[in-house]
């Protein structure tokens, strides 16, 4: 009996090391050693300087750091808005850097969907035109089964026939996060979403981003400098000088703004 055990044993090793890969959460956003440098010589500038990050299928992770230290050109390369002056960055298994503008634009139509600090909507259109329109340019069919799902998610069955002159503040920001969830991007990209906005209407906004990562199991990278808003994260990554420096995990305002504060005095 003896004699039968190390033939069995290697057995097992193998399908626990296969049961934890099938298990590990895919990687929707991966980015390795990503270097950014603007100009060259004497006026060169390193935007990031070897930024490596992991994000997993369903995660909210927020991105903080004081001014210039390279938030919005980690967050633009990531997208695809901008290339890197070397290393890789991967959404949804494809290997963005080696993609034409054309290619990038195909895969930022059907993988990736963008919240911007500033609502960007037509003053002339609905809610409801305003959150179907990049479906119908791209030529699709507005699933209305589903858009009616994410019209009641933000709140706003009630308000899709008004016109943004029509909505609040923060109504409007949600028109813009519907738009963005309606197209079911592989990640939704963040930039200050909460930036125009006052403390109770940014904490509506936070909610629906919260919901759609647990519900809908959405995957989203917001940059941030607020501390509450970052609070809803699954992690909180932290920039400074171009690198990631710290990252927390669940963290309250309060731990956020001392973990700030120590980024920012190094």
């Amino acid at each position: 009996m003896s004699a039968a055990l190390p033939s069995k044993a290697p057995a097992a090793a193998d399908l626990s090391d296969a049961a934890v890969l099938l298990d590990r959460p895919q990687a929707i956003v991966q980015a390795r050693d990503v270097a950014r440098r603007y100009g060259s010589g004497d006026t060169a500038v390193d935007a990031l300087r070897g930024a490596s990050l992991d994000v997993r299928k369903g995660e909210l992770v927020a991105v903080m750091g004081p001014s210039g230290s390279g938030k919005s050109t980690l967050m633009h390369i990531l997208a695809g808005l901008d290339q890197p002056t070397s290393g890789s960055v991967s959404i949804a298994g494809t290997d963005i850097t080696r993609l034409s503008d054309n290619e990038l634009t195909k895969l930022r139509r059907a993988h990736i969907g963008f919240v911007f600090q500033f609502f960007n909507l037509l003053p002339m259109l609905t809610a409801e035109e305003n959150v179907t329109l990049p479906v119908r340019i791209a030529g699709s069919k507005v699933d209305r089964e589903w858009l009616d799902a994410v019209l009641a998610q933000v709140g706003l069955l009630e308000r899709r026939t008004h016109r943004p002159s029509e909505l609040s503040g923060g109504q409007q920001q949600r028109v813009a996060i519907a738009r963005a969830l309606l197209s079911r991007p592989s990640v939704l990209f963040a930039d200050e979403p909460t930036g125009n906005l006052d403390s109770a209407t940014s904490a509506e906004v936070l909610a629906v981003l919260r919901h759609a990562a647990e519900s809908y199991q959405q995957t989203t990278i917001m940059v941030t400098h607020d501390a509450k808003a970052a609070a809803i994260a699954d992690r909180i990554l932290f920039l400074a000088d171009g690198r990631i420096v710290r990252e927390l995990g669940r963290s309250t305002a309060s731990e956020v703004l001392d973990a700030l504060r120590e980024v920012t005095n190094r």
